[in-house]
């Protein structure tokens, strides 16, 4: 495959496009025909990491534009109009307009370098290679680093198998658990809506067991095979991940043990008397499955044990839509709408309280974090049963 073809249902993640000229490594075809990648992304040392203070900086702050001009200026931030005087910037100066035969401004651009010259930004065109398995293995040897995070995933599918990207949402979380560690560290954790198992992979460096689930036995596949290529992570932590089954649209979990990734008893058991944390990156795309969010973590809050704590982290996409004629974002409306439902509920077997989380915490993952990725948090306070006052 030399190339990725594009269709008008196509969706590409954003942490693929904003990685120019990224090696993609082609592995193999899944069980539906899918070309599958391997990326590698390091978790970077303390030495490192950005300090991301300020909402919405990226990885690098914009450099001042002293490039100089054709003519041997700087961009002061100045006009100069025909006549030769100058005026700030947005008219001040009284600056004819220029216009053109047609009456339309005339914007005058600054003459083009020529292309073969450095560009400040590379173009994005992810190189798509093929190699022998002899290749492959030979490569994984200098690459099983403590550092390196390696994920198989595929590009540019359709919005039913976007969770066999990498989301920008899913690099947020784990961001905030490389962070937070003393939160999570020997936690019974569960994932919903996992994906590639990347963040599951991060939990798994501080938590004590990690349930990692989503539904789709090729998806779930290819968790299980990411979970195989980073034990060199996990195994020296201590941390176990099991991944498993578990569709939101379904209300009891699947304990079939001819189905593949379903639970055990024992499974079951340690989940509802063990978990403390409940995680969730980029899975609020689509108003009926946001439902299904919701609804399942009312019915497994309501029936664990102890009270937990739920992070939920999403990037607010904004669209233009014909309804509204304008840019919105409905599908983060439907999720704010949601948890204001859940911080209101009240049935006397749990409360919840809901935050969201400043996203100023360090970065350890090379990618933009923009203002539009944010963190939730779900405190969950389960009520005790009411004693039992029958006499026996």
């Amino acid at each position: 495959m030399d190339q990725i073809t594009f269709h008008h249902d196509t969706v590409l993640s954003d942490v693929h496009m904003l990685l120019p000229n990224a090696r993609r490594l082609m592995t193999r075809l899944n069980s539906v025909g899918q070309p599958v990648f391997l990326s590698k992304f390091r978790i970077l040392s303390d030495s490192e990491k950005h300090d991301n203070g300020e909402p919405g900086r990226g990885l690098k702050e914009a450099e001042p534009n002293d490039e100089p001009r054709e003519d041997g200026d700087k961009d002061t931030g100045v006009t100069r109009g025909t006549d030769g005087e100058e005026g700030e910037e947005g008219g001040a100066g009284n600056v004819e307009p220029c216009l053109d035969v047609d009456g339309d401004l005339d914007v005058k651009h600054r003459p083009r370098k020529n292309p073969d010259e450095e560009r400040g930004r590379d173009p994005v065109c992810p190189v798509i290679l093929k190699q022998s398995n002899s290749a492959l293995e030979e490569e994984d040897e200098h690459t099983d680093r403590e550092d390196i995070i390696k994920i198989e995933h595929t590009m540019a599918t359709t919005l039913e198998d976007v969770g066999k990207q990498v989301w920008l949402g899913a690099f947020l979380l784990a961001d905030f658990i490389l962070s937070e560690p003393h939160v999570f560290r020997g936690a019974t954790v569960l994932e919903l809506g996992a994906g590639t198992g990347l963040t599951s992979i991060v939990m798994a460096t501080v938590a004590k067991t990690l349930y990692c689930t989503d539904v789709g036995e090729d998806l779930l596949s290819m968790c299980k095979k990411n979970v195989t290529l980073n034990q060199h992570l996990i195994e020296p932590a201590g941390g176990e991940v099991r991944v498993r089954q578990l569709d939101w649209l379904q209300y009891d979990l699947c304990t079939d043990a001819d189905v593949e990734f379903s639970w055990t008893e024992e499974e079951v058991a340690d989940l509802y008397d063990n978990t403390k944390i409940i995680i969730a990156a980029d899975v609020c795309y689509d108003e009926d499955l946001t439902d299904g969010l919701f609804r399942t973590l009312y019915r497994l809050c309501s029936n664990f044990r102890h009270t937990c704590t739920i992070f939920i982290s999403l990037e607010k996409r904004m669209n233009f839509t014909l309804r509204h004629m304008d840019v919105s974002c409905d599908a983060y409306n439907h999720f704010s709408h949601c948890l204001v439902q859940l911080e209101e509920l009240v049935d006397g077997r749990c409360r919840f309280r809901v935050e969201q989380l400043p996203s100023d915490f360090a970065q350890f993952l090379l990618y933009e974090r923009i203002e539009q990725l944010e963190l939730w948090k779900v405190s969950v306070t389960v009520n005790p049963p009411p004693e039992d006052t029958e006499q026996s």
